[in-house]
């Protein structure tokens, strides 16, 4: 279940719900009680390595667009 942050606007605390996407806009009581919360915008970071351990397949030079040549002159 995804981990949504939140932060109270009477009291300032900011606090962290599991709860589903479908319900992640609705209405946190903060852990002081205030109703006065707002979501908060996360982001999240991903890291890992391909399945193969191949390097990804580099694009050929020159191709075009204004870095390629194309259209500098």
């Amino acid at each position: 279940m995804p981990r949504y942050e939140y932060r109270c606007r009477s009291c300032g605390t900011t606090f962290e719900l599991s709860r589903p996407m479908a319900e992640s806009s609705a209405p946190a009581e903060c852990p002081a009680g205030h109703d006065d919360t707002v979501k908060l915008l996360s982001t999240v970071a991903v890291g890992g390595t391909a399945a193969s351990g191949a390097a990804a397949p580099r694009p050929a030079a020159g191709g075009g667009g204004c870095c390629g040549g194309g259209c500098c002159g």
